[in-house]
């Protein structure tokens, strides 16, 4: 079993879920994350992170399909991602809107860059 990221997190993009995986099987694209299916060790910890609502267990018909797949090819070409960046400004008035998979980017994250104190 592996967790699949679906459309809800497109244009949220919110990336708590990155900061808690233990073994960073996140890729991030411009306006998407996705779980690497081969990386994912099924822990779980990433689903309750998620302030949109957007990760299920592949058990479960939200994910199955069409999310599952865009999650496997997207993470073979997407870069890894270890880190949080911070969320699009308007992550949050995208949070719930129905009908976002026509939003999908299939460009990559483009990083913000880490500021050392």
């Amino acid at each position: 079993m592996t967790y699949v990221v679906t459309d809800n997190c497109i244009k949220c993009k919110f990336m708590d879920c990155v900061e808690v995986c233990p073994v960073d099987c996140f890729y991030a694209g411009e306006n998407m994350l996705v779980i690497s299916p081969d990386e994912c060790i099924d822990c779980g910890v990433c689903e309750p992170e998620c302030p949109a609502d957007a990760i299920f267990p592949d058990t479960d018909p939200k994910a199955t399909g069409e999310w599952l797949e865009l999650n496997k090819t997207y993470a073979d070409i997407w870069l890894n991602l270890t880190h949080k960046d911070p969320p699009p400004a308007d992550a949050a008035a995208w949070n719930g809107v129905e009908g976002m998979r026509a939003s999908f980017s299939p460009n990559p994250h483009v990083s913000e860059p880490r500021r050392v104190a």
